[in-house]
């Protein structure tokens, strides 16, 4: 569960800094010119990387209690 918790926790991490890269990922193919990411998908991204991180760092903390 550790590294469960850590994985969440460097992907959200991952999802807020970085979610050009998300987008290049998983979305850019879907796009017809596919330049960048909707200011939409970016603040839905970093919204998921905030959740993701909490959930990541409450379950290691949890663990450690």
């Amino acid at each position: 569960m550790f590294i469960l918790f850590v994985i969440l926790a460097l992907i959200g991490l991952l999802m807020f800094t970085k979610p050009a890269f998300i987008w290049m990922i998983s979305e850019s193919w879907k796009s017809n010119d596919a330049t960048e990411p909707s200011d939409l998908y970016n603040w839905s991204t970093r919204f998921g990387g905030i959740i993701c991180m909490i959930v990541g760092i409450a379950g290691f903390i949890v663990l450690l209690i």
